[in-house]
């Protein structure tokens, strides 16, 4: 103690452990999910792997010694059996963790309403019912859910307008459900910005994409799992209703041109 405080002094790597915790993590099987999984296990979660290919939910299971489910979590059937098959595998559930979601982009004059459906069930559809199915299954808690938000929910989403719309109904899903969960149960949210996926690999090689991230680098898939795993860590224990940039700055960019102050 100090000569003004004798507060106690947390263990604090003791706070990022998660041993025995119970999670289900939706769209396990590849990129941000698989690091997540991977992520979560090393510090003593137990992990349902749940993904819509039968193939990569048993090799990532197999990965981090979790139990493999598979399903098409934007259809209630299928989500209430995997949650359900979850809560007996691992006996109780203390946490849900949500990825999936990919952008359709077309000009928004030519978005159809299919187009506008198939984005709706994939980015906020499957969010509902995985907070609702995963809320009724924690119970009383303790309990934490994060999901994978993006920028686009922030800002214009020019040629992905469905997109950025559901993913910013995303966001405030969590804030919602943060508020009616709370004490019991924390729910917060990341919103990467560009991300070094396979489908997005070839930016990196780009200077011009990359000039407008301060980092001058896109996101590695292992960045988003380490912010999901803190918001999933009792280290993160007084936030929740949150969603989380992580984006190398992009979002905190004045949009106007600046001067060229070494001349």
């Amino acid at each position: 103690m100090t000569r003004t405080d004798d507060t106690p002094v947390p263990d604090y790597p003791s706070l990022l452990r998660l041993d025995g915790r119970r999670i289900v993590v939706v769209g396990a099987g590849n990129g941000i999910g698989r690091q997540a999984s991977h992520a979560l296990a090393m510090v003593g979660a137990r992990l349902c792997c749940v993904d819509v290919d039968a193939e990569l939910a048993v090799q990532i299971a197999a990965e981090v010694g979790g139990v493999a489910e598979v399903g098409d979590m934007r259809r209630r059937p299928d989500a209430a059996r995997v949650f359900a098959s979850a809560v007996d595998a691992l006996g109780g559930l203390d946490g849900v963790v949500g990825i999936i979601g990919t952008s359709h982009w077309a000009p928004i004059v030519d978005v159809t309403d299919d187009d506008w459906d198939a984005q709706h069930d994939l980015l906020l559809r499957y969010a509902f019912m995985a907070t609702q199915l995963g809320a009724r299954a924690i119970g009383d808690g303790p309990g934490s859910m994060v999901f994978v938000a993006s920028l686009s929910g922030y800002f214009a989403s020019p040629s992905h307008a469905a997109y950025g719309a559901f993913k910013a109904g995303l966001m405030s899903l969590v804030r919602s459900a943060a508020q009616e969960l709370g004490p019991n149960v924390r729910v917060n949210a990341v919103a990467p910005g560009a991300v070094r996926t396979p489908r997005w690999a070839h930016l990196a090689a780009d200077p011009a994409r990359t000039a407008v991230i301060p980092l001058r680098k896109l996101a590695e898939p292992s960045d988003i799992a380490a912010s999901i795993l803190f918001l999933m860590s009792d280290l993160a224990g007084h936030i929740t209703g949150q969603t989380i940039a992580v984006d190398g700055g992009t979002g905190m960019r004045t949009p106007f041109a600046l001067p060229d102050v070494t001349r």
